[in-house]
């Protein structure tokens, strides 16, 4: 068994443990979980945990430490990881032993696996200038400081990493918007954290606090502030992989394809599938649905807007990537890179810090700054706006939640509000945890997209009343 992300049937039972009213509701909703899947209650199990740097998270760390006490579980705690570490780690448990042994299963393991590939994806390429990274005041930042120490220094010819917004002693720091800091901040308010005193070009990045998300960011010539969030880090990876792919004499052996959700700008859906030539799959908000219909391609790529994502490498791709002999220098350089990069990136999900290192990658290959990278497309205008309802649970989307299937007659109402803007989009969703729709829309010009984003959104409003 490989490590997977969480079976969506297996929300329904845990909803229903979360949920018992009392200790007795608990056993007995265990009792019938056990009995309806079959489980065999003497089968060992091993639980493994940790933590970030936020406040609960000693507090949870304890509960869960005691019920699998009572419970007679073999467990181990990793103490304080970054999610995706512990992903890591939860993989190489899984694989120990099997013909895809994904790595060594302890922090120190993820840092030299890390490292290493980073070294070899290189291949002697230049890095231009330093990039400078907002942890978030989480624990992105202690974690980052240790594998700086595994990769090549600056001085060595290696990429210098400034790191800013590192504070872990105060918890109350942590995404701290006074302080101006993460990925939300950014992605939000559309501008740079204070604290990272970026110049004009610099290239920088802010991980969320559990740093599995990352954007990248800087300040134009003019001193345009210019986000390059999910959309941007999928559409960089997918061209550069399937380059690669070609350059190896995979392209024909080997579907790339990318994986996004209706968020995702029309502009970079159109670079993929009109510039790139690459499949995109649209899904359903939420990285269990993007993971899962990543897994579908041969390497799958897939990337949320707020920067969550990371690329997935089938079975049968690393085997061929294994086995293919290349048949000129340039060919094998191009296998060589690739074969790297299934090493650096961490397949088990979104990982702040891999992803950094795979930007940087790209980049140096491409001999890009973030200016070149930016103008590979122009993102469309487009509009997010949260409109309060009574009862959400009204608004059912279909089409990976592009179209609204009831309110009866909403869909078509939104459909003739998008036919009288030129390059109009727009869809309603409701929220997962208020009574609450959000209204996505996208249009020409930046006043167009407004404009519709308001009559989609009384649309909505007069529906829900």
């Amino acid at each position: 068994m490989t490590y997977s992300v969480f079976q969506e049937s297996w929300e329904a039972y845990a909803t229903i443990l979360a949920n018992a009213s009392s200790d007795q509701q608990l056993l007995e909703d265990y009792a019938k979980i056990v009995a309806e899947c079959h489980i065999k209650s003497d089968a060992e199990a091993k639980v493994i945990f940790a933590r970030d740097t936020r406040p609960s998270g000693g507090h949870l760390v304890s509960i869960l430490a005691e019920a699998l006490k009572v419970t007679e579980t073999e467990y181990a705690d990793y103490k304080l990881l970054t999610t995706p570490q512990l992903h890591y780690i939860t993989r190489c448990l899984n694989t120990k032993g099997t013909p895809y042994e994904y790595g060594e299963p302890n922090e120190q393991g993820y840092y030299a696996k890390v490292a290493a590939s980073f070294k070899a994806a290189m291949q002697g390429r230049q890095f231009f200038g330093p990039v400078t990274v907002d942890c978030a005041n989480g624990i992105g930042g202690p974690k980052l400081r240790k594998l700086i120490k595994h990769l090549p220094s600056a001085s060595d010819g290696g990429l210098e990493i400034i790191i800013v917004n590192e504070d872990v002693v105060n918890p109350d720091r942590l995404n701290y918007q006074v302080r101006a800091c993460g990925a939300d901040f950014v992605k939000t308010n559309q501008r740079a954290p204070p604290s990272s005193h970026a110049t004009t070009l610099t290239r920088c990045a802010s991980l969320d606090g559990d740093a599995d998300r990352i954007v990248y960011y800087f300040n134009d010539s003019d001193g345009t502030f210019r986000l390059l969030d999910g959309d941007r880090i999928a559409t960089l990876a997918a061209s550069f992989i399937g380059d690669l792919a070609h350059s190896a004499g995979l392209g024909e052996k080997l579907k790339v394809g990318v994986v996004q959700t209706a968020y995702a700008n029309g502009a970079s859906t159109a670079y993929v599938t009109q510039d790139l030539r690459l499949p995109v799959v649209c899904t359903a908000t939420g990285v269990k649905h993007l993971h899962h219909a990543a897994t579908k391609f041969d390497i799958g790529v897939y990337f949320e807007a707020n920067g969550h994502g990371t690329v997935v490498f089938s079975d049968l791709a690393l085997k061929r990537l294994g086995k293919y002999e290349p048949q000129s220098p340039a060919q094998s350089s191009a296998l060589e890179t690739l074969r790297a990069l299934t090493a650096l990136i961490n397949q088990t999900v979104g990982d702040a810090l891999s992803d950094l290192l795979l930007v940087e990658v790209i980049l140096a290959h491409k001999g890009w700054s973030p200016k070149e990278w930016d103008l590979t497309y122009t993102d469309l205008p487009n509009r997010l706006v949260r409109v309060e309802v009574a009862d959400r649970s009204i608004f059912k989307a279909v089409d990976a939640e592009r179209k609204l299937e009831s309110p009866l007659g909403v869909q078509a109402q939104i459909d003739a509000a998008v036919g009288k803007f030129k390059g109009g989009r727009s869809f309603a969703r409701a929220s997962g945890t208020e009574d609450a729709v959000r209204v996505y829309a996208e249009a020409a010009t930046r006043s167009e997209a407004e404009d519709l984003a308001k009559k989609v959104a009384a649309i909505v409003r007069h529906a829900g009343e």
